[in-house]
C-alpha cells in the first residue's frame, strides 16, 4: 500500500471443469444457417486457440485435428508471422493433401511462404520466392490496369439490375433471385473481362469455381470423382485440373498472337513467368477472383435487405458507399478460413503448438472480435476504424483486393440508384462449407 492506495489481489480464474465446452466449428454443415456466432464467441472468450478434432464428413477422410484461432489479434498475428506459421508445409486448406500433391500445390504463391531473396530455383515444382512471384503478377494485376474496367462494370451492374427488376415484375410477384439473376454473372463476367476470356468459354470459369470451392456442397460440386484409394479426389489435385491448365495455356498462346489489354495478355508475354507458374496464375485469379466477390456481393446485399434503415442511409448518400463496403466485408466475411502449418514449436493465447500442427485462422470470428469492433453485431455502414480480415492480412493478403472493392462498391451504388427498397423474399441457401460464406440462393423483393 502507498498513501492508503489498495491494489485488490488478482481474483482466480475458472477452472478447465468451469470452461464451457469447445464446440465445433470444423464441419461445413454448419455453415449452412450462417455463420455460427455463438460458438465463435464461446471460443474467443474461453478457448481462443483450441483443439478441433477432424472427422469424416460427407464422405471426405477424417484428419489429424488442427488449433482453431479465433481471436483477431491471434489471427492477425498468424497471418503475418510467416516464418512460425507457414503456407508452404502444408498449403492453405484445412484437409492435408495428398503427400504427392504438395509440390503441385506449392508452385501457388498462395502456399508458398516470403522468401529471402534466394535465387530462382530452376526445378519445375517452382520456386518458393513468394515476393518474385507477387511482383510479377502485380505488373499484370495493377489498380491501374483495374480502374479501367469500371466503365464496364457499372454497365454491367445496371444491365442485370434492370433485367432482374424487369423480369420480376413480368413474373407477377416482384421477387428475383439475386445469385442467379445477378451476381453469379456479375462476378464471373467481369472478371473474364479483366484476364480477357473469349464470350463463348466464359460458362467454364463457373464450372471450376463450382468444383473447387464447392467440392463439400453436393449441390455445386457435380458428381463425385475418386482418386486411387476409392476416396473422393482432392479437387485442387493435379488431376481434376488438367483441362484448367490446358485452357490457360491455350488462351496464352492464343494472347501472344492477339494481344488485348487484359490481364492473360500481360502475364503471357512476361519472359520471366514460367509455364507452370502462368498456369497456377490463372487456377488462383479464376478461382479466388471469381469467388471472393461472388460470395460478398450477395452477402452484403442480404445484409442490406435485412436492415432497411442501413439501407435508406446508403441510398440517401448519409453514409459514404466506400465505408459501406468495408463494413459489409467485415459483416458477410466471404472467406471463412486459411490454414497455416506451425514450422517450429511455438506458443499462441497460451497453448503450446508443436511443429507440424496445423493452424486454422476463422476470418468470420475475427471480424466479429468484441476486443477490436464496437458492438460488432451491429451492421454500422459508417463504422470507422475498420481493420477486418476479410482480404487477409500479412504477406498473402489478397491481390485482387482492389478488384473485389471495385465491383462491390459499383453494385451497390447501382442498386440504391435502381431500388427504392429490397427485402427478403424467402430463406437464402448458404453453401455448404468451411472454407467460403457463399450464397447458392438469395430471393429479394426487387419490384411492386
Amino acid at each position: 500500500m502507498t498513501g492508503g492506495d489498495h491494489t485488490p489481489a488478482p481474483r482466480p480464474g475458472p477452472t478447465a471443469a468451469q470452461l464451457p465446452d469447445v464446440p465445433d466449428v470444423f464441419d461445413p454443415r454448419r455453415y449452412t444457417d450462417g455463420l455460427p456466432q455463438d460458438a465463435y464467441r464461446c471460443l474467443r472468450d474461453h478457448h481462443p486457440v483450441a483443439w478441433q478434432d477432424e472427422p469424416e464428413v460427407l464422405g471426405w477422410p477424417a484428419g489429424p485435428g488442427f488449433w482453431a484461432v479465433t481471436r483477431h489479434r491471434d489471427v492477425v498475428r498468424v497471418l503475418k508471422d510467416a516464418r512460425t506459421f507457414s503456407s508452404h508445409l502444408g498449403a492453405t486448406q484445412i484437409r492435408d493433401p495428398d503427400p504427392a500433391d504438395l509440390p503441385f500445390l506449392r508452385r501457388m504463391m498462395l502456399n508458398q511462404d516470403p522468401a529471402s531473396g534466394s535465387p530462382r530455383r530452376s526445378d519445375e515444382a517452382g520456386s518458393n520466392d513468394h515476393g518474385r512471384l507477387r511482383r510479377l503478377v502485380s505488373r499484370a494485376f495493377t489498380p491501374r490496369r483495374v480502374d479501367r474496367f469500371t466503365t464496364v462494370v457499372r454497365e454491367r451492374a445496371r444491365a442485370l439490375l434492370t433485367a432482374a427488376v424487369a423480369a420480376a415484375r413480368t413474373d407477377g410477384d416482384g421477387v428475383c433471385d439475386l445469385v442467379t439473376a445477378v451476381t453469379d454473372d456479375y462476378a464471373l463476367l467481369n472478371l473474364a473481362d479483366l484476364l480477357g476470356v473469349p464470350p463463348g468459354e466464359r460458362g467454364l470459369m463457373l464450372e471450376w469455381t463450382r468444383r473447387v470451392i464447392g467440392y463439400q456442397d453436393p449441390d455445386e460440386a457435380g458428381p463425385a470423382v475418386a482418386g486411387a484409394d476409392g476416396r473422393p479426389a482432392n479437387p485442387r489435385s493435379p488431376a481434376l485440373l488438367q483441362d484448367m491448365f490446358a485452357f490457360a495455356r491455350d488462351l496464352a498462346a492464343h494472347k501472344r498472337r492477339h494481344p488485348g489489354d487484359d490481364v492473360m495478355t500481360a502475364l503471357a508475354a512476361d519472359r520471366e513467368l514460367a509455364v507452370p507458374e502462368l498456369e497456377m496464375f490463372f487456377f488462383l485469379l479464376t478461382i479466388a477472383g471469381n469467388d471472393t466477390v461472388r460470395s460478398a456481393a450477395p452477402g452484403g446485399l442480404l445484409a442490406l435487405a435485412r436492415h432497411p434503415e442501413a439501407y435508406r442511409a446508403l441510398r440517401g448518400g448519409a453514409v459514404a458507399v466506400e465505408s459501406a463496403v468495408e463494413e459489409l466485408l467485415r459483416w458477410h466475411t466471404p472467406v471463412l478460413s486459411f490454414r497455416r502449418t506451425a514450422a517450429e514449436d511455438t506458443e499462441l493465447a497460451g497453448r503450446r503448438i508443436r511443429a507440424g500442427e496445423k493452424v486454422v485462422v476463422f476470418h468470420g470470428s475475427a471480424n466479429h472480435d468484441e476486443r477490436v469492433f464496437a458492438a460488432p453485431d451491429r451492421l454500422d455502414l459508417a463504422r470507422t476504424p475498420n481493420p477486418h480480415v476479410s482480404f487477409g492480412d500479412g504477406p498473402h493478403v489478397c491481390l485482387g483486393a482492389h478488384l473485389a472493392r471495385l465491383q462491390l462498391r459499383v453494385l451497390y451504388e447501382e442498386t440504391c440508384a435502381l431500388l427504392p427498397a429490397v427485402a427478403v423474399a424467402g430463406p437464402p441457401q448458404r453453401l455448404v462449407s468451411n472454407f467460403i460464406h457463399g450464397l447458392k440462393s438469395l430471393p429479394l423483393r426487387v419490384a411492386a
